[in-house]
């Protein structure tokens, strides 16, 4: 089969998954979307809506000598926040945190899709459930979802134990809202980014799905329900994180 196949030719909005799925669209796309709803993406709105630019990062232990050759802040994992180091990937911490300039946000799925993107050279767009509509309305006015300049919206997904994608309802829905907002675009939806779309149109009640679905579930049972109501606030921001140069900030 031709490799040129899975890039999706002759749409104007197409869809995959995770990092690979990312590389791919990213060698024909002329804007990248990433979606992380539990919870990077989220909580780059978050952050973003408060001033400040994040730095993604790939989830390890190097996060924070990259703060510091930076002059950022590095967050930490949830349950290593403490009063002294209130920053981390949990978007209710960051709204109670100060706000800082600069904060370096590593995670294992969204922060490294968001920094691999980068090297691209792409506009690089962080959406979720709050802002998808933004995000969908500021690429329609700067003429993105055409055949000759078309979208790319990646759903970064899940990883099982042995560091394989899995695919996750929240992440489904939120790049679906995404598509959604772009649907009408002169260069049409592509199958799968339609096949998305149809995910959406099947669940009448998407915070209820969210809530309910396995990354919900978990975050609520590890203490962190608050996390996931805010991630389920639909179109509740218009604030649209935008990467230049390795930092997100207000497009």
């Amino acid at each position: 089969m031709d490799a040129a196949v899975y890039a999706q030719p002759g749409s104007g909005a197409r869809f995959d998954w995770g990092l690979s799925g990312a590389a791919e669209l990213g060698r024909v796309c002329a804007a990248l979307v990433v979606v992380d709803v539990l919870s990077f993406t989220t909580a780059v709105e978050v952050a973003v809506a408060r001033g400040t630019r994040v730095h993604p990062f790939p989830w390890g232990d190097q996060a924070a000598d990259y703060a510091r050759r930076v002059g950022a802040v590095a967050a930490v994992g949830r349950r290593q926040a403490s009063p002294e180091q209130p920053w981390s990937l949990s978007p209710a911490a960051l709204r109670a945190a100060p706000a800082v300039p600069d904060l370096v946000l590593p995670s294992p799925n969204g922060s490294a899709i968001s920094a691999a993107a980068s090297a691209t050279g792409l506009p690089v767009v962080a959406a979720c459930l709050r802002n998808a509509r933004a995000v969908g309305r500021w690429l329609r006015r700067q003429g993105y979802g055409t055949t000759n300049a078309p979208v790319g919206v990646v759903a970064a997904g899940e990883r099982w134990p042995d560091g394989s994608l899995r695919p996750s309802v929240e992440d489904q829905l939120g790049a679906a809202s995404v598509l959604d907002a772009l649907s009408g675009v002169p260069g049409g939806l592509s199958v799968e980014a339609a096949m998305a779309l149809a995910a959406l149109a099947s669940t009448p009640d998407v915070p209820a799905a969210i809530r309910g679905c396995v990354s919900g579930r978990e975050l609520v049972e590890r203490g962190f329900a608050e996390d996931v109501e805010i991630a389920v606030r639909l179109d509740v921001s218009d604030v649209v994180p935008l990467l230049r140069q390795g930092v997100f900030s207000a497009a």
